[in-house]
Formats: C-alpha cells, sequence, structure tokens
C-alpha cells in the first residue's frame, strides 16, 4: 500500500509539472496580443509627451518638434515602433520613462514596494476578520448578528473611496490631528530603525483603514453566501445526521469547501498587491506605483504604461495559474488534464 500511495503521489506530481509547464506556454501569446492592443490603445490616445512640450513652450521652432519625435521615435511606423520596443520588452527592457528619466523596470521596482507593503497589510487583515464573520453570519442566518454586519457590508461596498479617504482626512487628520494627512514619513524624517518604522506604520493608518474596509465589506459577504451553499449540501445533512458537533461540521466538514471559491479571490488579488490602489495612493499622497501610473498617464509616459500594464498582465496571468493549482491541492475532486 506505500509503494501505491507513493505510485500516485509521483503521478500527480508529474501532472502537475506538465500542467504548470503548458500554461506557462500559454501564456506567451496571451501576452502577445495584450501587448499588440495596448500598443494600438496608447498610439491612437490623443496627445503625447512633444505635444505637451510644444504647448508649454509656444516659441518652439519646428525644427526642434522634428528632433524630439526623431528622439522618441514618434516620428516612425507604428509596426516599427511595436517592432523594436517587442524586441526589447522580450529581453525585459522596456524602455525609458519620459517622465521620471529612468528605465520602467526601475521605476516599478522602485515604487511598487510601497503599494505592496499597503496592500499586503490590507489584504491580509480583510482576510482574518471578514472570513470569520462571514461563516458565523453564514450559520446564524436571520439573527442580530448577521442583519448587523449585513448592513455593515452593504455600507462598506456603498461609500466611494474616496469620500470615505476625504472623511477621515477631514475627522481623523484636520480636526482631531491623530494621524497625518498624506505621505509616508514625515517630511524630512531622518529617522531609522524602529522610529522609522513607527513613523511609516502611523502614515499608513488611514490609507490602510480605507482599503480594510472595501475589502472586509466584499469578502465578508462572499465568504457568507459561499458557506449558505455549502451548509445546505447533503453531505452536511449527512454529517449532522451521524451526530458530529455542529462545530465539527461547520469547521471540519462545510469550512474547507466553502472556502474554495475563495482561492480564486485570492488567485486574481496578487496584481492588486502589487498594482497599487490609484484612488487611495492618490487621496493620500501614498508613493506607491499607483500614484505613479497615475502621473504617468497625465503625462502621456507611454512607455511606463506599456511597461506597468504589461506588468500587471503577468501578474493576473500568474494570479489565475496559482488559484487553479490551489484548487487541485485543495479540492481532490479536481484532476488535472
Amino acid at each position: 500500500m506505500p509503494g501505491l500511495y507513493a505510485g500516485h503521489d509521483f503521478e500527480w506530481g508529474r501532472k502537475m509539472r506538465q500542467y504548470i509547464t503548458r500554461r506557462i506556454l500559454q501564456m506567451i501569446p496571451i501576452l502577445i496580443g495584450v501587448s499588440i492592443i495596448l500598443y494600438l490603445v496608447f498610439s491612437m490616445a490623443p496627445g503625447n509627451i512633444v505635444e505637451q512640450v510644444a504647448g508649454n513652450r509656444p516659441n518652439i521652432s519646428q525644427k526642434k518638434i522634428d528632433d524630439l519625435n526623431k528622439a522618441y521615435g514618434l516620428n516612425e511606423n507604428i509596426v516599427v515602433r511595436y517592432g523594436k520596443w517587442a524586441a526589447k520588452a522580450a529581453r525585459f527592457d522596456f524602455g525609458q520613462s519620459w517622465k521620471y528619466k529612468q528605465p520602467v523596470s526601475h521605476v516599478i521596482n522602485t515604487y511598487m514596494w510601497n503599494s505592496f507593503y499597503l496592500a499586503i497589510s490590507s489584504f491580509i487583515l480583510s482576510f482574518v476578520i471578514a472570513i470569520p464573520i462571514g461563516v458565523v453570519s453564514a450559520t446564524k442566518q436571520y439573527s442580530i448578528f448577521d442583519q448587523v454586519f449585513t448592513i455593515f457590508a452593504l455600507i462598506g461596498i456603498s461609500i466611494p473611496t474616496f469620500f470615505f479617504g476625504l472623511l477621515l482626512i477631514k475627522w481623523l487628520a484636520v480636526d482631531l490631528k491623530i494621524f497625518p494627512v498624506s505621505g509616508m514619513e514625515a517630511i524630512g524624517s531622518a529617522k531609522h530603525g524602529i522610529a522609522r518604522t513607527l513613523d511609516v506604520l502611523h502614515h499608513m493608518f488611514l490609507p490602510l483603514l480605507v482599503l480594510t474596509l472595501g475589502g472586509v465589506a466584499g469578502y465578508m459577504r462572499f465568504s457568507r453566501t459561499s458557506m449558505l451553499e455549502v451548509i445546505r449540501q447533503d453531505y452536511v445533512r449527512t454529517a449532522r445526521a451521524k451526530g458530529l458537533s455542529e462545530k465539527v461540521v461547520i469547521y471540519k466538514h462545510a469550512l474547507r469547501n466553502g472556502l474554495i471559491p475563495i482561492i480564486t479571490i485570492i488567485g486574481l488579488g496578487l496584481s492588486g498587491l502589487f498594482g497599487g490602489a490609484i484612488m487611495t495612493e492618490s487621496i493620500f499622497k501614498w508613493p506607491g506605483i499607483g500614484t505613479v501610473a497615475l502621473n504617468a498617464l497625465n503625462s502621456r509616459d507611454y512607455p511606463f504604461l506599456m511597461g506597468f500594464n504589461m506588468f500587471i498582465a503577468v501578474l493576473t496571468l500568474l494570479g489565475n495559474l496559482i488559484a487553479d493549482i490551489t484548487y487541485a491541492l485543495v479540492d481532490p475532486r479536481v484532476r488535472l488534464k
């Protein structure tokens, strides 16, 4: 019997490796298609960096405009421009940011970690708070507990991010002066070690609260709905009929299956961890990749936008792959084909 199980595990591992390899190879044409669509969209968008320069300098000569178009490669055919960009992108070189005057990969790497620290904190807090509440709400459907948190979830989903963020700034930063209005650190701060960490956490509290409220509201409703579907299944009724305690029925049998759909959210949330929360970061002036992307859009920094959106596309595909793999690990009914 041990040999039989070992053979089964080896076969499952081989199928898993084949499945992962096949999915990674399938990503290549998808990414090529995404890059073509993005390049066309940005190429057809009105305005570019040369037009911005010309608009800010009314006396600029036509020769200077032509030189700038040549320097930025805007005088070439779109097919030629895309071919040159794709050739560099294949070597993970996404060119130079027009606004930040640095390689696109360097700009992304510099700012995405600020977004990651904020997003991963919100992500963990949201799940830790939301899932237990959702499970209890499902097991105590229509109770006072369920009704209170249902109302809370509806409020959390309905309040726009920018409105809630501005309210927090008004109440906690301007009126009570408990938290700073914006930024990641105090202006001119030279703190190091624990003192700097505490300063960053102090600045992080308000944007973290905004993101966590929205996350808890959404995840709580999702986990409640998922658990309600599971606890009505025949195998749950059978477990109860066998005399198992309600705690064992819910947390050993129902919860595992009830959490399977949530795996999709976890996988798809990967791009959000590194992609930034544009609205929240803009309101609180948090120096994350979302704010940088918004500034790049306003400045028509298309090389950065191309590199950033391709980065998000890769993370989205990897998130889907991770979700599918986790499905197979959690649910033995899933078979890799």
